[in-house]
């Protein structure tokens, strides 16, 4: 049995291989002295008290004491890659990024997917979608493409993100999983319904991470070498295929293997089956954005294929498996506001929001140097800056060079060619509702022309399967939505709810949490 374990599994028996005759290095401290005794403490006889002065022990269990940094808050599991970026076809007509500059030219790249609701230690194959991150190591900077294995998302504001991702994760007073948050949030927010479908379709539990697209997901401005202005959307296509897991596969899978995932994707790159996936572009023009008759930069709509095709541009290919987990996954940041020159941020709210959400999240998890990592680092660009000092400083802190600008002394300085570029904004400042941004068009048409007859069904058990756990006047709210996209789409939904609700032979009750009262406080105090 021991002779069909694959690469995962193998890793340390294939890692003592590796180094050959070479001999056990010598175990050290930290700071590097070697230990004579890893087994026993330093104390005051055989039964005493430990020594302050027993460093082998002080050495490492301070440091464990120290080992975890804070989990993500979102995409907390996740597994990593690394390989490269080809450019096929030349889209200089639309982007000036050095990234795309000839056809052939290849770029190094890291790519983190992941669930999204879930803790470090849940399971990859709940229904979720997935995290798709792509970090390029270009020459003019990294530009993290930080997305999702849909081209849609649940909200288009980004001050509803807290409270969605709150909605998503555990109960505050119980620490569990509440439907009755869940459904209230996207019943109350019906613009959330598009990404709903999707994720309780069959691509809500895809099968590990080679076999999903990845999207962009925002609308994006690229800017070409003539300063012409466009916008786009940036598609990845599995060229394994898409694959999805049953329910019953997925639930299987949740509790035997709950990192299949992780290892799915290890093993196929160990055994030199490496994923790729063909990279598109959509565009559209400024003019052809004033007449859509919809917002495109909309996060909860797609661009339709027909009136703008997918354009190719290059192939990425995952050819090498991390070294090490928390070097090179745990602690891979990206940064949608990383972008080179050539490509901009839209006026998309949720893009804008994330430009300033996800740096200030790395620099609590990681730090303010956390751009010195060697994984996040910009290897491939000289950086020069008048940033200084902060926890964790890795290089020689840009020596004596000035840390002041301007200045008479031959610092960095800055260059005109790469000003962003210019766009108009007259419209009066205020907080504008997009809530009713006709939310069911689109929805409409995933659900009658882009699934079939056994999709939809499938889409309906579900909904009505995980919407079961919600209080009635919950459900009644999701089915008068659903049926706003289509009758029967509701009508669906409702009639699988009666069968579950008349199996329960009883109503969800309605919970009511209250604050104690004086007595009960001043009685807890006593205990």
């Amino acid at each position: 049995m021991a002779d069909n374990r694959d690469k995962a599994t193998d890793q340390m028996k294939l890692w003592k291989e590796s180094r050959g005759a070479q001999r056990p290095d010598t175990l050290t401290t930290g700071a590097g002295h070697p230990i004579g005794d890893k087994l026993n403490l330093q104390t005051a006889g055989p039964r005493g008290p430990l020594l302050v002065q027993d460093v082998v022990f002080t050495d490492e269990m301070a440091h464990f004491d120290r080992e975890r940094i804070p989990e993500r808050v979102v995409h907390a599991k996740g597994a990593g890659a690394f390989g490269y970026f080809e450019v096929t076809h030349d889209i200089s007509r639309y982007c000036k990024a050095k990234v795309f500059e000839h056809v052939g030219k290849t770029t190094p790249i890291a790519v983190r997917f992941s669930t999204v609701a879930g803790e470090s230690g849940s399971a990859d194959t709940v229904r979720d979608p997935r995290g798709f991150a792509v970090k390029f190591y270009t020459d003019e900077g990294n530009w993290d493409l930080t997305g999702n294995n849909t081209p849609i998302f649940f909200i288009r504001d980004a001050l509803l993100f807290p409270s969605f991702i709150h909605s998503q994760k555990r109960n505050p007073q119980t620490h569990m999983k509440d439907p009755d948050m869940v459904w209230d949030f996207w019943g109350l927010r019906p613009e959330s319904l598009h990404q709903v479908s999707f994720l309780f379709s069959d691509r809500g539990l895809p099968d590990g991470y080679r076999h999903m697209n990845g999207y962009g997901s925002h609308t994006f401005k690229l800017v070409n070498a003539d300063g012409e202005r466009f916008y786009c959307k940036f598609h990845y296509k599995t060229d394994q295929g898409i694959k999805n897991l049953s329910v019953e596969e997925a639930e299987c899978l949740a509790s035997t293997n709950p990192d299949y995932a992780i290892g799915d994707l290890f093993n196929a790159i160990s055994n030199g089956n490496f994923p790729s996936w063909t990279f598109f572009i959509q565009v559209m023009t400024f003019e052809q954005a004033e007449k859509l008759q919809f917002n495109p930069f909309d996060l909860t709509k797609v661009w339709s294929h027909k009136e703008y095709p997918l354009i190719p541009v290059g192939k990425m290919v995952l050819n090498r498996n991390p070294v090490n987990y928390f070097a090179e996954v745990e602690q891979l940041a990206f940064d949608p506001s990383n972008m080179p020159p050539g490509i901009e941020p839209s006026p998309d709210k949720m893009l804008q929001g994330r430009l300033f959400s996800y740096p200030d999240t790395h620099r609590h998890r990681l730090g303010a140097n956390y751009l010195q990592i060697p994984v996040n680092c910009p290897f491939r660009a000289r950086v020069a800056n008048y940033q200084r000092d902060g926890p964790m400083c890795m290089f020689d802190n840009q020596g004596g060079a000035p840390n002041y600008f301007p200045n008479s002394f031959s610092a960095p300085e800055t260059q005109p060619q790469f000003v962003e570029s210019k766009f108009k904004v007259s419209p009066d400042v205020a907080r504008y509702n997009s809530s009713d941004d006709d939310n069911v068009t689109q929805v409409r048409t995933f659900y009658t022309q882009v699934l079939n007859e056994e999709e939809r069904q499938r889409l309906c058990q579900n909904m009505a399967g995980a919407l079961k756990g919600a209080q009635l006047f919950i459900q009644k709210r999701i089915v008068e939505n659903l049926k706003a996209v289509h009758p029967d789409y509701g009508n669906r939904v409702q009639t699988l709810l009666n069968k579950y609700n008349a199996e329960t032979q009883k109503n969800t009750p309605v919970h009511v949490y209250s604050r104690p009262g004086a007595s009960a406080i001043a009685a807890s105090s006593k205990m």
